[in-house]
């Protein structure tokens, strides 16, 4: 897409004038193609017309759900009564503080480390404080932090941990099973492909209920792991299959000459993949990399099969009371938001991802 703001000319031009010769030049460049644009804007204006009549004009920013029940607006009252639920779920009013500082601490850290330049071991070890910071503040339990039990989490810092955690895992795990399927050993070989075909074979519903009914069965009598641990556990190895096949085609895509180079300079295996072949497949498969990220950042609203509660089903959950009966319409928008705003972020920034590493020429 081409982006007015990276002209060089443009920047030397007032904003209004600039913003006009961008318009002219991508919305208006041809007859046909602008009036393919006043369609597209006159459908756009209909469509936005009602909608901000119901949500803006009509709607009932403060009161009860009587008074809902009585406009023909929607109900951003309900949202403002149930916002601390859809986010939080039951997690203790009292200590709300707590995930509210984990989720402020996950987006510093995210914002700090999405410059390539400061990927390094200082970075991994920061993260790592990180987590330990982020596991005091949800459960306690240590430093005089009350204990909070993992079935008292739920809302976004839950749908956060899950999709997280299962990115950072499964990436690694992933990456090792492309390598095992493209290797000259038949038994590595062999396990990769049947641990890929057989994950990808099954929904992760599947997974998730076996981790939370039939794992604990054979476990040794006393021992017990956490059900949010057996979950992320379902959730990274899901994850891993499909992380693996994406790995894969970018393996592919490298010439044969990039390991006959590295061969001809005497490098071991690892140093090849390391050094040379790797870093090349990452970049091309950028795009898809994320494109799964995103898809199991959604999927976390599975875990409802195991009675663990994200965004969505503390939203569901909500809009089950029966003071606030029939206002769903208002509670997913909400919610759909909130996943966009995650998503669009994960996309804007795989695209400047490509850009800065010369990936990618179709900006």
């Amino acid at each position: 897409m081409y982006k007015w703001t990276k002209n060089p000319e443009s920047r030397s031009l007032p904003a209004g004038e600039a913003m006009a010769k961008w318009m002219k030049k991508n919305l208006f460049p041809t007859p046909a193609q602008s009036m393919l644009s006043i369609i597209l804007f006159s459908l756009i204006l209909k469509m936005l017309t009602p909608f901000l009549d119901w949500f803006v004009y009509d709607a009932v920013w403060l009161g009860s759900a009587d008074d809902c029940r009585q406009a023909s607006g929607a109900c951003v009252a309900f949202i403002r009564e149930k916002f601390t639920f859809i986010l939080f779920g039951f997690y203790p009013r009292e200590y709300l503080w707590r995930p509210i500082a984990a989720i402020g601490l996950f987006i510093c850290m995210l914002w700090y480390s999405k410059e390539p330049s400061r990927w390094s071991k200082r970075l991994v070890r920061r993260w790592v404080v990180y987590v330990f910071l982020w596991i005091l503040l949800m459960r306690g339990g240590m430093f005089g932090f009350e204990l909070v039990p993992s079935n008292k989490w739920g809302g976004l810092p839950l749908t956060l941990m899950l999709s997280f955690v299962g990115i950072v895992f499964s990436y690694p795990f992933g990456i090792l099973l492309a390598l095992g399927r493209r290797s000259k050993m038949p038994v590595i070989k062999a396990f990769c492909v049947g641990y890929i075909e057989l994950i990808r074979g099954v929904p992760l519903i599947s997974l998730l209920f076996m981790s939370s009914v039939m794992f604990p069965l054979f476990l040794p009598e006393g021992v017990v792991i956490d059900k949010l641990l057996r979950a992320q556990a379902a959730i990274i190895l899901f994850v891993a299959a499909y992380m693996a096949e994406v790995v894969r085609g970018g393996l592919a895509a490298i010439p044969k000459g990039q390991y006959e180079a590295g061969e001809a300079l005497g490098l071991s295996f690892f140093q090849i993949m390391r050094l040379i072949i790797l870093p090349q497949a990452l970049k091309i498969v950028i795009p898809p990399t994320v494109n799964t990220a995103i898809g199991m950042f959604k999927d976390t609203s599975l875990v409802l099969i195991i009675a663990l509660f994200d965004l969505l089903n503390t939203t569901k959950t909500a809009l089950k009371d029966g003071n606030w009966l029939g206002f769903s319409v208002e509670g997913y928008l909400f919610v759909a938001l909130i996943y966009f705003i995650f998503c669009f972020s994960m996309g804007k920034y795989s695209r400047r991802l490509e850009y800065e590493l010369t990936t990618s020429r179709s900006h």
